[in-house]
C-alpha cells in the first residue's frame, strides 16, 4: 500500500485533487483499479492533513453475474459506506440500442448514474480509478480514431451537476496495482462484460506492449509527451 500511497498522495498535491472538508464518491465498479483506489483513499483519510470524507459508489450495469458480495465484503471489513445503484444499463445498451460499439456508450450512461447517485448522497467530489496506463491508451485511442490530441484530465469540473471529477491513480502503473491486489489476495469481481478483451482499448494496450518490446521506455515517453503538452489540464506549470 504504501506505494500506491505514494502515486495516490503525489497526483492528489500536483492537482489539489483534495481541500478541507471534502466529500468524495469513490466509483466502486469492483475491479481492480477501483478496489485499490479506495483502499487507498481509506489508508490516506488516517493521515492526510486536510480531512475528507469518502463513500463508495457502484453502478450495476444490469449483467447477471455482478457480485454485490464483494463489494459489500470489501466495504464492511474497512468500515465505508457503500450505496449500489440498480440500472437497467446493460438492457438499453446491448438489448434495445444493439449498439455495435457499446463501450462509450456504456460508460455515458454509468457517469450519469454515477453524477446522480453522487449529488443525491452530497458528495461534491467523484473520484476514478484510471491508472497510468488508461491515461497513455486513452491519449492514442483519441489520436488514431479521432485525430485529437487528448485524453482525460487528472481534475474536471462539471458545470450542470456542481461535481468535480478526480483521478487519484494517474500516477499509478497497472503493473503495482495487480501486484498490490494479488500479494494481498484481495478478491475483485469478475469481468462480466462480453466486450471485456475486446474492444479498441484492448487493442491499443496490446500494442503499446509490443512496442515497449523495441522502445522499452514508451510509456515514459508518451507520459512525458503528455505532461509537456497542452492537454488541458495536464501540464501544471501552466494555468
Amino acid at each position: 500500500m504504501q506505494k500506491i500511497l505514494s502515486y495516490m498522495r503525489k497526483a492528489i498535491e500536483d492537482y489539489n485533487m483534495i481541500q478541507e472538508g471534502d466529500k468524495i464518491g469513490v466509483a466502486l465498479s469492483g475491479g481492480k483499479d477501483s478496489i485499490t483506489m479506495l483502499l487507498g483513499f481509506k489508508a490516506l483519510q488516517r493521515f492526510y492533513p486536510k480531512k475528507f470524507d469518502i463513500i463508495a459508489i457502484s453502478v450495476n450495469p444490469g449483467f447477471d453475474f455482478f457480485d454485490t458480495n464483494i463489494l459489500e465484503e470489501i466495504c464492511n471489513k474497512n468500515d465505508i459506506k457503500l450505496v449500489i445503484e440498480k440500472t437497467y444499463i446493460k438492457d438499453i445498451v446491448f438489448d434495445i440500442r444493439n449498439e455495435k460499439n457499446p463501450c462509450s456508450l456504456c460508460a455515458n450512461l454509468r457517469r450519469g448514474v454515477l453524477n446522480s447517485v453522487a449529488i443525491r448522497e452530497g458528495c461534491n467530489k467523484i473520484a476514478l480509478g484510471h491508472n497510468e496506463d488508461d491515461v497513455l491508451e486513452t491519449f492514442l485511442l483519441n489520436l488514431f480514431y479521432t485525430g485529437n490530441i487528448s485524453t482525460f484530465a487528472p481534475v474536471s469540473y462539471m458545470d450542470r451537476s456542481k461535481i468535480t471529477l478526480i483521478r487519484p491513480l494517474i500516477y499509478a502503473p497497472e503493473k503495482y496495482i495487480k501486484r498490490f491486489i494479488k500479494k494481498n489476495e484481495i478478491q475483485v469481481m469478475p469481468k462480466t462484460c462480453k466486450m471485456d478483451g475486446n474492444s479498441k482499448r484492448e487493442d491499443i494496450k496490446n500494442l503499446i506492449q509490443t512496442l515497449s518490446l523495441d522502445i522499452p521506455t514508451i510509456k515514459a515517453n508518451l507520459y512525458g509527451a503528455i505532461r509537456r503538452s497542452n492537454i488541458k489540464g495536464w501540464n501544471i506549470d501552466k494555468p
